[in-house]
C-alpha cells in the first residue's frame, strides 16, 4: 500500500509490530467434491449492512470487504505490506522513472463475460483517483494515463512517483478496484448500482435483503494467480466456497447464540461484554488479526457552525477522555486498548509525542466550558448522527454525547442505522436542512500510519474526507512527507503535521482499540487484516 522501504522499516519493522506467526504459511487445500451442500456455504456476521455498494463513493469498511469480494486490484499487499503483481502480469520501468506501464495477466474476465482490458484498469484509476488520498497524489503526478491495447496500459508522469504500485495495491478505503469501463466511467460522486467486477466472487442482487441478508457467489471463470503466498490482499485467491451469505446481526446476543450453536461461522465484531462467554466455548476461535489496532474519531462537520471555527474544536480537546470511549467499546481490560493516542498509531514510526498534553493532562470541564465561550460558541445546535446498529460506534456515540453535554453544548443526538449515518454524512447541507454536525467512527491503524493515506488528516476543502475541512498547511506538509528523501525526514514532518493538527482538529483522537474476530474452530485458512472470503475453508 506504501512505499515498501516507508512501510517495512520505517513503519512496522522499526517498532516490532508483526504479524502472527506462519499466518501467512498455512496450508491451502481443496475441498472435498463430496462435501454436503451445507458444506459449502460460509455464513458471515458482518459489523454493519451494506448499505452503500460502491466501494468508492465511501469509506465505510464494511463496503470495503464486500468490494474484495467483487472486484480485483492490480497489485495487492503481501506480509511485509510490499506491493504484488495481482490483476497485473508486471510491469516496465523507464526514462529514469517517469514512464510506467502494467501489462494484465490472460485470461481476466468480467461477471457479465466480457474480457477484462487495459481501458478498464484507466477508467477505474481515474475514477478511485477522484476520491482517494493517495490516488489523488498519483494522478497529481500524472501527465497521462492511457490504455495502449487490450492489456497493456501506461502511465506518463511529470516526475517519477515512488509510491505508485503502494498507492494501486493499497488495501483501505476506497480500495483501487477494476471495473468494466462502462461502469467505471460513472461520475466518481455519484453511486454506481450495477454491481460488476472480475473478482473471485458475484453479487447476487437477486437474494439482497437490505438490514437482513446480502450474498455472493463462486466467480467460475475466476482464475488465481499461480504464484505467490496468500497474504493479506495479494497471492492466490483460491475459493473453497460456493456461497458467502452475509446475515445482518445488529443485536449481538443474538449474533452470539447463532454463532455458538454452529448457525453463523464467523462473526466479525462481537462486542465486548460477551468475549468472555465466547473465549470459554471451545468450538470457537477469538484471534485479533490485525496488529496496527482500530483507532477511534470524534469527526467534525467544518463546514457550519459551530465547528467550521477551530477555537471551538481545540476546546474539546479538553474534554475527551480516551478511556472512557476504549473501556466503552471493548471493555475495562487496558490490554486490549491504548489511551494517549495521537493521530498516528502509536509504536509506528510517523508517531510522536508531539501536543499530545492536549489530550493527556487533566480533564476540567469548567475550562472546556471557558474556553468553548472564549471561542464564541453561543449555544448553536449540535446534531450528532450515530450509528444504534454498530456496537463500538454506537458505544462511542454514547460516550461522546455525554462528553458534549457535560461541555455545555447544546446537542440533538441523532440515533440510527449505520447505513443511513453513512448516507446522511455525505450531505453538506447546514444542519436544519437535514445536515450534521458530529459523527463517530473508527479507521484501522493501517489506514493512517503515515500522511500518505491519512484520509483524516486531508485539508483540501470541498475534496477532503467527510467533514471536509481546509487546511492549507497540513496539505503543504504533506506533500513535503511524500518527497521526503529519508525517514528522518519524514519522521520529523510527521512531527509537524500531528502539531498543525492540533492547532487544526480536523478530528478528535479518542483512542485505539484491538477487536477480535470470533469463528467456529472447523473454518481454516482466515486471513489477516480484515474479513477476507478466498482461501477460508471448512476443515
Amino acid at each position: 500500500m506504501r512505499r515498501r522501504d516507508v512501510l517495512r522499516t520505517g513503519a512496522l519493522g522499526a517498532t516490532g509490530l508483526a504479524l502472527p506467526a506462519g499466518l501467512a504459511d498455512r496450508a491451502l487445500t481443496s475441498p472435498a467434491l463430496a462435501q454436503p451442500a451445507a458444506n459449502r456455504v460460509l455464513k458471515f456476521i458482518p459489523q454493519s449492512d451494506v448499505a452503500v455498494v460502491d466501494p468508492i463513493v465511501t469509506t465505510a469498511y464494511v463496503t470495503r470487504h464486500h468490494g474484495f469480494l467483487i472486484y480485483d486490484t492490480l497489485y495487492g499487499v503481501d506480509a511485509e505490506f510490499k506491493p504484488q503483481p495481482q490483476m497485473a502480469e508486471g510491469h516496465r520501468v523507464e526514462d529514469g522513472g517517469r514512464r510506467v506501464t502494467i501489462t494484465l495477466r490472460p485470461g481476466l474476465k468480467s461477471h457479465d463475460g466480457e474480457p477484462v482490458r487495459a481501458r478498464d484498469a484507466v477508467a477505474s484509476i481515474k475514477r478511485w483517483g477522484q476520491r482517494d488520498a493517495m490516488g489523488q497524489a498519483l494522478l497529481a503526478a500524472t501527465d497521462e494515463l492511457v490504455a495502449d491495447d487490450d492489456r497493456n496500459l501506461t502511465f506518463r508522469l511529470k516526475r517519477p512517483f515512488a509510491l505508485l504500485f503502494d498507492a494501486l495495491a493499497k488495501p483501505s478505503s476506497p480500495v483501487p478496484f477494476i471495473m468494466p469501463e462502462r461502469i467505471a466511467s460513472t461520475d466518481a460522486n455519484t453511486p454506481i448500482r450495477d454491481i460488476v467486477g472480475s473478482g473471485p466472487f458475484r453479487w447476487v442482487a437477486s437474494e439482497r435483503v437490505p438490514g437482513s441478508r446480502v450474498v455472493y457467489e463462486r466467480n467460475p471463470d475466476y482464475v488465481p494467480r499461480e504464484s505467490g503466498t496468500a497474504a493479506w490482499t495479494s497471492g492466490p485467491k483460491k475459493v473453497h466456497f460456493d456461497r458467502v451469505e452475509w446475515h445482518v446481526m445488529p443485536d449481538a446476543s443474538t449474533a452470539a447464540a447463532a454463532l455458538q450453536n454452529g448457525e453463523m461461522d464467523w462473526w466479525e465484531q462481537p462486542t465486548a461484554d460477551l468475549l468472555p462467554l465466547l473465549r470459554r466455548n471451545r468450538n470457537l476461535t477469538l484471534e485479533v488479526q490485525d496488529p496496527t489496532g482500530l483507532l477511534g474519531i470524534c469527526r467534525f462537520n467544518h463546514l457550519h457552525p459551530p465547528f467550521n471555527n477551530p477555537a471551538i474544536r481545540r476546546a474539546l480537546l479538553g474534554a475527551v477522555n480516551q478511556a472512557d470511549y476504549m473501556s466503552a467499546v471493548i471493555g475495562t481490560d487496558p490490554s486490549q486498548w491504548r489511551q494517549g493516542v495521537g493521530f498516528f498509531p502509536p509504536g509506528t514510526a510517523m508517531a510522536s509525542e508531539v501536543g499530545l498534553e492536549a489530550l493527556t493532562s487533566p480533564r476540567d470541564y469548567d475550562k472546556v466550558k471557558r474556553d468553548l465561550a472564549a471561542a464564541g460558541y453561543k449555544g448553536e445546535k449540535v446534531v450528532l448522527i450515530a450509528a444504534s446498529d454498530f456496537p463500538s460506534l454506537n458505544a462511542m456515540a454514547q460516550v461522546g454525547r455525554d462528553m458534549l453535554v457535560k461541555s455545555g453544548m447544546n446537542v440533538d443526538y441523532v440515533s440510527t442505522d449505520w447505513g443511513s449515518v453513512v448516507q446522511r454524512r455525505a450531505s453538506r447541507e447546514p444542519v436544519e436542512r437535514g445536515g450534521w454536525s458530529v459523527f463517530f467512527t473508527f479507521f484501522a491503524g493501517l489506514d493512517f500510519i503515515n500522511p500518505a493515506s491519512h484520509l483524516g488528516l486531508r485539508g483540501n476543502g470541498p475534496n477532503a474526507w467527510f467533514g471536509w475541512p481546509t487546511m492549507p498547511r497540513i496539505e503543504e506538509l504533506r506533500n513535503a512527507w511524500l518527497e521526503a528523501p529519508d525517514l528522518e525526514a519524514q519522521k520529523r514532518l510527521a512531527a509537524e503535521i500531528q502539531a498543525e493538527a492540533f492547532k487544526e482538529v480536523p478530528y478528535l483522537p479518542v483512542g485505539q482499540y484491538f477487536q477480535p474476530w470470533a469463528y467456529r474452530r472447523g473454518i481454516t485458512g482466515v486471513l489477516t487484516g480484515m474479513p477476507l472470503f478466498w482461501n477460508v475453508q471448512r476443515a
